[in-house]
């Protein structure tokens, strides 16, 4: 079955995800452009380090080319944000990734990129969905689209990590005393960090660099529970301040000098504290219906609006396009920037952070310590939970009276089913690409949000 989610179409390598549908769904790619553009039309297409990653991506080219699209592909594999980048900035009708982002080995993807370099919405892929097996998939071998100047091999980051210096504080960077721990988590990101600096004091160490299609038998998503050797390491190594990055180098989390997970609902609002005091940013934070509490806390506190999406950064990326905000982020750790892309970014984030740090000359754990002293600390929880059959969604979940012992004050239905109570909620997802349930909690005291986390598993599990 094809299907595309929240973010793209993902699937089961050998199962779902093979080059016969990958052929199918390009060409329906292809129909799609050929309907919404007159004249010639141009792809750019980068992938990453899965499994058979560079050879999905020139199977999508060549099908391009075949159908008289003119594509660019990456010679390397690249982090996701490397492609949004080239649409926007390089003038592509459309970008074309070929991920699955965070999820494991077993699975690749395709992840589509509109010429304002944010991910295609609904109406794009539903558009996309519609024209799948409406016609025989055309291709092309590669000598053939080369000569016909229809498929070109090149590198994309020169552009991308020059544009990247030139938005960034870069000299101010690289006087920074820092020693950084980067965790690439087997992904993309590769040494783009280091890149992007060249010859500076802040002192970059890595792991887990290594091209490894099975990601090292780790889930390539930068949560706790998938970092335990980053954490050690940032406990013995004398790090400064730490970065992981995930499968497709988009998103991020932090560590601290001592070790500590820094969760992206931190993360979100302490870059806003920079964007708005040292970067005079004025408009508004976006922020999904997953959000933190501290989030918009802080967004009061600066006298700066804040906006509520669904899940998936495509809603944030349209309210970047409508220049009603200028930082965005989702809680899985991805976050963008006004006057960059309308996307993601998870190297960029953390140079901000980098910069955030010269501009004030304050150590990450030290603005840390000021940020929770002023907005307090929120505990935030999340965990996935296995479904085998549900068929009518969440449709049958009942509304419980109390969370945690305290009672419901409202029911937010934007995206999924969220309930609120004082100083806490309790939040049920269904997964756009997997079979599970997200369930979130957040609250002000530690032991509560536990508590309301194993709550919302019981909730499930009745199902």
């Amino acid at each position: 079955m094809i299907k595309f989610g929240t973010d793209g179409w993902r699937a089961v390598i050998a199962k779902d995800f093979t080059f016969d549908n990958l052929e199918i769904v390009s060409q329906a790619i292809a129909d799609y452009l050929k309907k919404e553009k007159k004249g010639k039309k141009r792809v750019v297409i980068g992938f990453d380090r899965r499994f058979l990653s560079e050879e999905f991506a020139e199977t999508v080219g060549l099908v391009l080319a075949a159908n008289n699209i003119t594509v660019t592909v990456s010679d390397r594999a690249v982090p996701t944000p490397v492609v949004s980048f080239h649409c926007l900035y390089k003038k592509f009708d459309l970008g074309i990734m070929i991920t699955a982002s965070h999820n494991p080995a077993i699975f690749n993807g395709l992840k589509i990129k509109s010429s304002s370099g944010g991910s295609a919405d609904k109406a794009v892929t539903n558009k996309v969905e519609s024209l799948l097996g409406k016609r025989k998939p055309k291709t092309i071998d590669v000598k053939k689209a080369k000569s016909k100047n229809k498929l070109q091999i090149k590198d994309l980051t020169k552009p991308y990590l020059k544009f990247i210096k030139d938005f960034l504080n870069i000299s101010a960077i690289r006087k920074l005393n820092a020693k950084v721990l980067v965790d690439v988590m087997y992904g993309s990101g590769d040494h783009f960090v280091s890149e992007i600096l060249g010859k500076s004091k802040v002192k970059v160490d890595y792991i887990n660099d290594e091209h490894n299609p099975s990601f090292g038998g780790i889930h390539p998503e930068p949560t706790e529970e998938n970092i335990g050797s980053m954490l050690k390491k940032m406990k013995k190594g004398n790090y400064d301040i730490g970065l992981v990055l995930d499968g497709d180098a988009d998103r991020l989390a932090v560590v601290d000098s001592k070790g500590n997970y820094v969760n992206a609902q931190v993360i979100l609002p302490l870059l806003l504290v920079h964007m708005v005091k040292n970067r005079k940013a004025k408009k508004g934070i976006g922020k999904t219906v997953v959000g933190s509490n501290v989030i918009d806390k802080v967004a009061v506190d600066l006298d700066i609006a804040c906006y509520e999406t669904p899940v998936g950064f495509k809603y944030l990326s349209t309210l970047f396009k409508q220049k009603l905000i200028d930082i965005g982020g989702e809680e899985a750790g991805g976050v963008g920037v006004a006057g960059y892309v309308p996307e993601r970014d998870g190297s960029v984030s953390f140079l901000l952070l980098l910069e955030m740090m010269a501009k004030t000359k304050k150590s990450f754990d030290k603005l840390l310590e000021e940020f929770y002293k002023k907005y307090g600390k929120y505990y935030y929880q999340r965990i996935a939970v296995p479904v085998k059959n549900l068929k009518n969604g969440l449709k049958n979940l009942k509304i419980p009276k109390k969370i945690a012992n305290k009672e419901v004050k409202r029911v937010n239905k934007l995206d999924g089913i969220k309930i609120i109570a004082k100083d806490c909620w309790l939040m049920f997802r269904e997964s756009g690409t997997e079979p599970i349930v997200r369930v979130y909690a957040e609250s002000s005291k530690q032991k509560e949000a536990k508590e309301l986390i194993l709550q919302g598993k019981k909730i499930i599990d009745a199902l």
